[in-house]
């Protein structure tokens, strides 16, 4: 297989942009995350009914769109507003908040209360043609290589809507020139299959990273996830992508007695295989049970487990991190 790009420091991956600081998956995040000198800047990727690629984290619109009072009437039985159901001029009506969920009681929630404010409403969602081209364009006008890192979401679920969610993505990447570039470019997805097809089928030279999850999370795959965490789940993944990206509390496990942080063998099973690893996601925020500051977050996995790269919503924090460790040595 085509090798990856490498790096000296872990590559930052900003998750969603800039998303600590703007609302998700808009161009003014993914500006101010290239701004801020993020390596990769990560597109979920789900299709409009006119089959057009979006960059949107959900299948759902919902959750971050003004959708249900632009569009009263057109949610599904669940209740829920699809962006499959939706042309993409009706999609470019919509205007992009912070996220909001629902609490047991049915109560709207904003996700990170100290966020930008959830009104005013003002953005929009982008194709993924245009994000290519915002990225192209900064680019150009900086003279940096910042590069893109897709997911397919939910590409199961398309296919049984009637719709190629790998084909589509795969066809704007050619279009903008970036289905070639192995240094550029990182493609993800929690299904394993649809990965073995670009790699075997679609023969794409572009990396790719099994994306791992928990198996009680309802992704779109059949995968067993406990096992893609093994030895054996890990040398299958050897056969067909370039690296992982798990969620973090499965590397990090807490603090033993005597306050140490304790690591799963995840990374170093993972490395013995030749795996990158990029684990998501890294919030100064919404910091796991026993960290108690970001710096000592990125400690733990930049300096004890020694991955290659994360996710982060606050790519300037982790930029400066790694500049201050530049500086340090």
């Amino acid at each position: 297989m085509p090798k990856p790009p490498t790096h000296t420091d872990p590559i930052v991956i900003a998750h969603r942009g800039a998303s600590g600081y703007l609302p998700e998956h808009t161009l003014a995040a993914k500006a101010a995350a290239h701004a801020m000198g993020a390596d990769f800047l990560e597109q979920d990727v789900v299709l409009s009914r006119d089959g057009i690629p979006v960059v949107l984290h959900d299948i759902h619109l919902d959750s971050t769109t003004d959708v249900a009072q632009r569009f009263p009437g057109r949610a599904r039985q669940d209740g829920r507003y699809y962006a499959l159901d939706f042309e993409l001029q009706e999609i470019r009506q919509l205007r992009v908040h912070e996220r909001v969920e629902h609490d047991a009681s049915g109560r709207q929630v904003v996700a990170f209360p100290q966020r930008f404010p959830v009104e005013p409403a003002m953005f929009h969602v982008p194709t993924l043609a245009e994000e290519i081209d915002l990225i192209s364009g900064m680019n150009r006008s900086t003279g940096r290589s910042t590069g893109l890192y897709v997911e397919f979401k939910a590409p199961n679920w398309h296919r049984q809507q009637g719709y190629e969610l790998v084909s589509a993505v795969m066809s704007v990447l050619e279009e903008k020139g970036y289905h070639n570039r192995p240094q550029q470019v990182f493609l993800q997805c929690f299904d394993d299959l649809s990965l073995r097809r670009l790699r075997h089928e679609l023969k794409t030279p572009l990396p790719l990273i099994q994306l791992i999850a928990e198996n009680d999370w309802g992704e779109d795959s059949k995968v067993d996830y406990d096992f893609l965490q093994t030895a054996e789940g890990l040398a299958d993944i050897a056969s067909y992508a370039h690296g992982i990206g798990p969620w973090i509390m499965q590397i990090y496990r807490g603090r033993d007695p005597s306050g140490n942080a304790v690591l799963s063998d995840l990374t170093s099973l993972a490395r013995q295989q030749g795996l990158l690893v990029h684990p998501y996601t890294f919030r100064s925020d919404q910091l796991p049970e026993g960290i108690h500051d970001f710096q000592e977050l990125l400690d733990i996995f930049i300096v004890q487990a020694k991955v290659d790269g994360f996710f982060t919503d606050f790519p300037d924090q982790a930029r400066a991190y790694l500049q201050r460790r530049r500086d340090q040595r």
